[in-house]
């Protein structure tokens, strides 16, 4: 008898609810890390498509946040792509001159130069 109360609460939401949970956490703890995966790609691509738009590694660097985390990157997420605005500058140098702005599709990855030119005003 002891077995079959204590088989009935094992199976009662009380039970079952932490178990749920912890899926449930771990779903959502995977598809995130999926997004920082995509993000950080997306990132990447964008970097590339401002380097080679601007000659490659021996004429160009894009600015430190373009190497570091993705989410601190300077991106906007515009539901179906990422546009990255970002600022560059010849290798070694500490001024920025070439701003770049790549938007990056989320279905395919597809990069797209949307700007890549002098550094614009930020002052409306």
């Amino acid at each position: 008898m002891k077995v079959l109360i204590l088989f009935a609460m094992m199976l009662s939401p009380v039970f079952i609810t932490p178990i749920a949970q912890a899926q449930s956490d771990s779903s959502t703890f995977e598809m995130r890390m999926r997004e920082i995966e995509a993000l950080s790609r997306a990132k990447n691509l964008a970097r590339q498509a401002a380097e080679a738009a601007n000659g490659g590694l021996s004429q160009y660097r894009a600015e430190l946040s373009m190497h570091g985390f993705a989410a601190q990157s300077p991106y906007k997420d515009q539901g179906d792509h990422w546009l990255f605005t970002f600022k560059g500058g010849a290798p070694g140098s500490t001024e920025m001159t070439i701003e770049s702005e790549v938007r990056v599709n989320k279905s395919d990855f597809q990069t797209t130069v949307l700007y890549n030119g002098a550094v614009r005003s930020t002052q409306p």
